[in-house]
């Protein structure tokens, strides 16, 4: 599969600047809390794309992500993206990183998650996901990529 055909996923400008920052990792109580919130919010979100919920996914992420992408136009890009890969064998996070800034964007919270992904057409894959901390307190998910 190209490259090509996964750009258009939510928010791609995040993670072609992401792997040149240098994030603090958290290390605060506060901090880890936080990181420990968002990385179960991921892991929910993750659950319902797995399942192939795109309309849950959409309705769940961050209102920056829905405001970048339609729900059926997310369903056409996710489904493109996913269905060769074929099911998750397995997930493993690899990198996570707090931040109150990313370029482009405004200053808040964000996590920037990195997984590496076993499918079953592919046994390699990183997937970043980037969720934002909302007004409300809520971790959502904001930008999601598969390399």
């Amino acid at each position: 599969m190209k490259t090509r055909k996964l750009l258009p996923i939510a928010l791609i400008c995040l993670f072609t600047l992401v792997g040149s920052l240098g994030f603090a990792q958290p290390d605060n109580p506060q901090a880890l809390l936080e990181r420990e919130a968002g990385i179960d919010a991921a892991a929910r979100w993750l659950k319902l794309t797995d399942a192939k919920n795109y309309n849950a996914s959409w309705q769940s992420a961050a209102k920056m992500f829905k405001s970048a992408i339609t729900p059926e136009k997310w369903a056409t890009t996710i489904t493109s993206a996913r269905d060769p890969l074929g099911e998750v064998v397995s997930r493993d996070l690899s990198n996570d990183q707090l931040t109150v800034t990313l370029p482009g964007m405004p200053d808040g919270r964000y996590l920037l998650l990195r997984y590496v992904t076993r499918f079953t057409n592919k046994a390699h894959a990183v997937e970043s996901i980037t969720l934002m901390k909302e007004p409300d307190g809520t971790w959502r998910v904001a930008g999601y990529f598969i390399k």
